[in-house]
């Protein structure tokens, strides 16, 4: 038996950044990845392929210069499955070279293999040649992320029925396809493909999508959707899915109507990837979705030397956080100073258009009692938009009447994941709508529609 200081299986985002601050410390540190190559389902499967393709899509098809060229404008007439691939090969290759380059660079230690526990700090490993390693740490981390939520129903085969990993392997552009699940996973395929003139059907058995978004900004969303001919079927849950002798699908619908298209993409929830950890040895349990439970500042679990962190544990399920949930965890496994997760972080859709959001939605500061005023900017405003071609998108920002303090930002179109961090950096440090109205925007920028929307509450607010 091999013995580490820290010992993390999975090299996602928080298992890669635990591995790395872990090694930062001067500790033997021993990373376990099931897959062919190090970088998680982030990397493979998740957030660089989906955004890759997102972007290849939006290029190609000439998306974005169809506010001046018209809805038929192509870059690429005839787009095929091998154009949109061809990028994500490239992109995926340097991911994982630059990750493979920092394990190395900090002396961390990486094994491919599948990893179980066999007591609370004892680890069994078995190889790509069938050979069984055995390795034990003070403190372990678990960063397996999660995989697709497969019910028995849905007819997977990777051809016609996809679930939100195999998507990216499909071999042709589909003329039709049923997206089931809207949430972000199925949102964002949603709006890729509808982007390339794929007829695209999004059925969500909820009567509301992205709860957690400010309902002004989904409405605006929504809208947009369907300008461009998207099909939303909300209320009804998808109960049984046919595949059909000449081709196609046809989705079974609560209540009597049925869908048919080319494809389905089923993309309804993913579970933790912890089915096969032999958590039982460790003491640990977990909940039906494969989640763990941590503490969420210190990112223990029930066992003192077991920690997790990133989309095993749940909410919010996004790389950026993941991240920072690993850091803090690899602290606080080695007896090192960490601060707490913060309390407000930018949280990213790349849907077409794409969202972005932070601090409290309108929702939540009258759930609250909170006075407040909106102010509200579309970017058909900015001279940059106008440059751009842009006839959608908007920003909203929220201030506390009695503070003037910035309550929330949320963002829907194009450049929101970006245009999100001013407005976390006011956010965070207190700022208040002085710092909008006082202080000069490049011109002509997206970043301006800050400026516009902080007059438009401040006028409101001057009279009060």
């Amino acid at each position: 038996m091999e013995h580490y200081d820290f010992i993390v299986i999975g090299s996602g985002p928080a298992g890669r950044r635990a591995a790395i601050q872990a090694a930062k410390f001067g500790k033997k540190v021993l990373v376990v990845e099931r897959g062919h190559r190090v970088g998680g389902v982030s990397v493979h499967t998740g957030t660089i392929p989906s955004k890759t393709l997102r972007e290849t899509a939006l290029n190609l098809s000439g998306w974005r210069e169809r506010g001046f060229y018209g809805r038929s404008y192509r870059v690429k007439q005839d787009l095929t499955a091998n154009d949109l691939r061809a990028r994500l090969d490239i992109t995926l290759n340097h991911e994982i070279e630059v990750l493979e380059h920092q394990f190395a660079r900090n002396q961390v230690t990486t094994l491919r293999g599948n990893a179980r526990f066999k007591d609370q700090t004892t680890i069994e490993v078995d190889g790509e040649q069938g050979e069984t390693f055995e390795f034990s740490a003070k403190s372990i981390l678990l960063a397996v992320g999660t995989v697709p939520f497969r019910p028995d129903y849905v007819p997977f085969d990777g051809k016609s029925v996809f679930d939100s990993d195999e998507i990216l392997t499909l071999d042709h552009l589909p003329r039709s396809l049923t997206v089931i699940g809207a949430g972000v996973i199925g949102v964002e395929y949603a709006t890729i493909f509808s982007s390339l003139d794929v007829h695209v059907t999004l059925v969500e058995p909820r009567d509301t999508m992205l709860d957690f978004i400010d309902r002004e900004l989904i409405g605006d969303f929504i809208h947009q959707l369907k300008d461009r001919g998207m099909v939303l079927r909300f209320g009804r849950k998808a109960e049984k899915i046919i595949k059909l002798e000449g081709g196609g699908c046809e989705i079974q619908m609560e209540g009597g109507r049925n869908i048919r298209s080319e494809m389905v993409l089923f993309a309804a929830g993913r579970m933790g990837a912890t089915a096969s950890l032999n958590l039982q040895a460790c003491g640990l349990e977990s909940d039906s979705r494969g989640r763990i439970k941590v503490d969420p500042k210190t990112f223990v679990t029930d066992i003192p030397s077991i920690y997790a962190a990133g989309d095993v544990i749940g909410f919010p399920s996004l790389a950026s956080t993941s991240m920072e949930q690993g850091r803090i965890a690899a602290c606080n496994a080695l007896g090192r100073t960490a601060h707490e997760p913060p309390k407000f972080f930018p949280y990213g859709i790349y849907s077409v258009p794409e969202m972005s959001t932070i601090g409290m939605t309108e929702e939540e500061v009258i759930q609250r009692g909170i006075s407040y005023e909106c102010g509200i900017a579309r970017f058909r405003e900015t001279s940059r938009g106008h440059i751009m071609g842009l006839d959608t998108g908007m920003l909203k920002l929220i201030f506390s009447l009695k503070t003037r303090r910035l309550l929330g930002c949320h963002i829907v179109g194009e450049g929101a994941t970006e245009l999100i961090h001013i407005g976390q950096a006011v956010l965070n440090l207190k700022g208040t709508l002085e710092y909008f109205v006082e202080n000069a925007f490049n011109y002509p920028t997206l970043a301006e529609a800050y400026k516009i929307a902080a007059l438009d509450a401040w006028n409101r607010m001057a009279s009060i």
